[in-house]
């Protein structure tokens, strides 16, 4: 059974005076209602809440947090609500169970629409409440560490879910540890091969890693107390996927990398801080461009420390950070080193400044319905590298590493990006495209003349710049489906001997949107104008003078595509049900080149049919939901769909053969190769292959993945 009083012991160590009881009694809750339950692995379900909120203890947080997190699970797995849990053990437990609670109670249309309703209730939760997404990270934690006993396909799910948002989302909170050990999991479940032979080469290493701490450390303390600066010095191996993502970005195996290890100072004030700066500076010699001052400019996430790269004692680069003992601890711990549990709330401007990203992303997902838009803005605005940039008054403006002038002139207003027509950079003109560095000073040049372009979407990075611009690409396409809708509406309506003018002015047209549950009268014409609705079925709706069905059975309307599809019988050549039907003209976009298996998503276009996109694909992000058609996969059919791949590889005799031998040995056939090799020795190989099923696509990925040399495949 699992051991309540280690959780009991871990909260008193911090808060005495904590009522444990409480916590007993919550714990005694939740054992009762998980009786009979088990995990995966064949524990009793209430192991899970136990680790929980041991997690929870961890990072030092209130009895409330850790009531709640052996409560987190009992509204949605067992016959426990919510009031249960207020009349029980209060309001404030009952908040915060509530916050974390996923809404497995409503039927979504999609996984993927599930998937952003929980995040937009999670982000709303913890705007009111931190405590709430520090819970539900330690939540993700503790399933992370036991997704063994998951299926194959489950393991991919959630570890791509947790590396997108949660290890971000930790990192944003600046809880390191946590961030470090997601990643590594995700990477354990994603690219097992390259996690395993990693791991065997790190372990195989670990005496010589730790002779070469122990060497290193010496000096540095030695360094210190010549000249008497107080100061604690460690050093540790970097993290699994940090070391991977280095090996990839740079070519090299990983006896070829010497900075693996990071050495950490810490010492008792910032003045210290900069003197053990100076005295690693005067004793080896830095690496030019590697020192940055993260004390003086402060992450978003409050991580305060000095970086700097010097040659170390074996002529081998070496990584050292500076910084005081509280700072470590906000290293570590993040925003929740700074709560106070003892009066339940977060204090001082530093948490203040550390919120300033939730509040804006609140404030710029708000308007957001469209489900996979906003999962995707999200992501954006949880990315991990920044760049800071100056205005020309000097004020300070942190932007995703990429981010454009664009991206700068809509995180000052709405206005000014939808006008910007140029920017000086430092004084010089440059184009909009321009990537802003560290240290610029923007000045944002705008015109009254100017409009959104759809240009502009191929290199803005932030979520605000492209829901920006694309609110306004869709407004001038709903403009113009509005005026072409209302022209066919118009003839329609002539050819019936009636008047559109009249018809409106009669309140006809709304009328006809609200039996049609449209909405207004703008909506059933922007809808005729797009083709989802046929002006003789919008004309019938007007004036129902001719017994013929314009909706279906069940309410909904039916697209003009379905008169257009059915009248030739085409029967789809490409396996795709839309609105349940198979005899459509269904074509699939070039950008995104979905295969059977992918999540797909379906828009009307007029005169060519409906137009299928991956549900990820950035150009189906720029189109108008309102133009979206339900669409599924047909199972009964199998077709074979183009995909392309991107294999990046050393440049290495045979590799080429070892690469085709595998799609071999998958079924999967090469349709088109180009391959070309760059001056720094990597083969870029683009392959056009037949797949089908996405699973299929997975599991070759995988395996070319493992080949010796292949630094990356990716899907274009």
């Amino acid at each position: 059974m699992p051991d309540i009083e280690a959780v009991h012991q871990a909260v008193r160590a911090y808060d005495p005076s904590a009522d444990t009881g409480l916590i007993a009694r919550c714990y005694e809750f939740a054992a009762e209602r998980h009786a009979g339950q088990l995990r995966r692995s064949g524990e009793p379900y209430v192991v899970h809440p136990v680790g929980v909120a041991r997690t929870i203890a961890e990072l030092r947080l209130d009895v409330a947090s850790v009531c709640a997190g052996l409560l987190h699970d009992c509204v949605e797995d067992t016959s426990a609500t919510t009031e249960d849990i207020g009349r029980l053990f209060g309001p404030e437990i009952q908040m915060l169970v509530e916050g974390v609670t996923k809404l497995g109670q409503i039927t979504w249309k999609t996984r993927e629409e599930r998937q952003a309703e929980n995040f937009r209730k999670m982000l709303l939760a913890m705007a009111r409440d931190i405590r709430v997404i520090l819970i539900k990270l330690c939540d993700r934690v503790d399933n992370m560490r036991t997704l063994e006993h998951m299926p194959r396909d489950k393991q991919e799910r959630i570890s791509e879910e947790t590396r997108e948002i949660y290890a971000p989302m930790a990192n944003r909170l600046g809880i390191q540890w946590m961030k470090s050990e997601l990643e590594d999991l995700c990477f354990r479940y994603l690219e097992p091969e390259d996690y395993e032979t990693l791991r065997s080469k790190m372990a195989g290493s670990a005496e010589t890693r730790a002779s070469y701490i122990a060497e290193v450390s010496e000096h540095l303390r030695e360094a210190m107390r010549e000249s008497e600066v107080e100061a604690q010095v460690s050093g540790r191996a970097k993290h699994l996927w940090s070391i991977h993502q280095k090996m990839k970005r740079t070519s090299r195996d990983l006896e070829q990398i010497h900075d693996i290890i990071a050495f950490r100072i810490a010492t008792n004030s910032v003045r210290d801080c900069y003197a053990a700066l100076g005295i690693v500076h005067s004793r080896w010699t830095p690496v030019p461009g590697r020192f940055k001052d993260f004390i003086a400019l402060p992450k978003p996430n409050l991580y305060q420390s000095l970086h700097t790269t010097v040659i170390g004692p074996r002529s081998d680069r070496m990584e050292v950070q500076i910084r005081t003992h509280e700072m470590h601890r906000t290293a570590e711990q993040g925003i929740a080193a700074h709560w106070k549990y003892k009066e339940s709330q977060l204090v001082g401007q530093a948490d203040s400044k550390a919120f300033a990203w939730l509040r804006q992303l609140m404030e710029w997902q708000q308007d957001l319905k469209d489900p996979t838009e906003f999962i995707e803005s999200v992501k954006i605005d949880l990315f991990e590298e920044e760049v800071f940039v100056f205005t020309p008054k000097g004020d300070v403006k942190a932007l995703p590493k990429g981010s454009t002038p664009i991206d700068l002139a809509y995180a000052v207003h709405s206005k000014v990006g939808d006008e910007c027509s140029g920017a000086r950079v430092n004084g010089i003109i440059v184009p909009l495209r321009y990537p802003l560095r560290n240290g610029d000073t923007v000045d944002i040049l705008t015109s009254t003349s100017q409009k959104p372009n759809k240009d502009w979407l191929k290199f803005v990075v932030t979520s605000r710049a492209k829901t920006r611009i694309r609110h306004y690409l869709r407004s001038e396409q709903r403009e113009r489906s509005k005026k072409l809708g209302r022209d066919l509406l118009a003839r329609e309506l002539r050819n019936r001997n009636h008047s559109l003018p009249q018809a409106e002015k009669e309140g006809l047209v709304d009328k006809a949107a609200t039996k049609l549950r449209l909405g207004t009268g703008d909506d059933l014409m922007v809808l005729v104008g797009y083709g989802k609705l046929s002006a003789e079925q919008a004309g019938q709706a007007v004036y129902p003078d001719r017994a013929e069905s314009f909706a279906d059975a069940a309410g909904q309307v039916v697209p003009d595509v379905v008169a257009q599809t059915r009248r030739t019988v085409r029967k789809s050549v490409g396996g795709v049900r839309v609105q349940g039907e198979t005899d459509f003209v269904v074509k699939f976009a070039k950008c995104c080149s979905p295969v059977v298996g992918d999540s797909i998503v379906a828009f009307v276009s007029r005169g060519r049919g409906v137009i299928v996109h991956t549900l990820d694909c950035p150009k189906a992000l720029d189109l108008d939901p309102a133009r979206r058609v339900e669409v599924a996969w047909d199972e009964g059919v199998h077709v074979l769909r183009p995909v392309v791949l991107e294999v990046l590889s050393a440049d290495r005799q045979g590799i080429l053969a070892e690469i085709s031998k595998r799609f071999t040995e998958h079924g999967v056939n090469i349709t088109q190769a180009r391959c070309k090799t760059t001056e720094d020795k990597r083969g870029i190989n683009t392959f056009q292959v037949m797949v089908g099923h996405v699973d299929q696509l997975k599991t070759v990925i995988r395996s070319i993945q493992s080949i010796a040399g292949v630094l990356s495949v990716s899907r274009l």
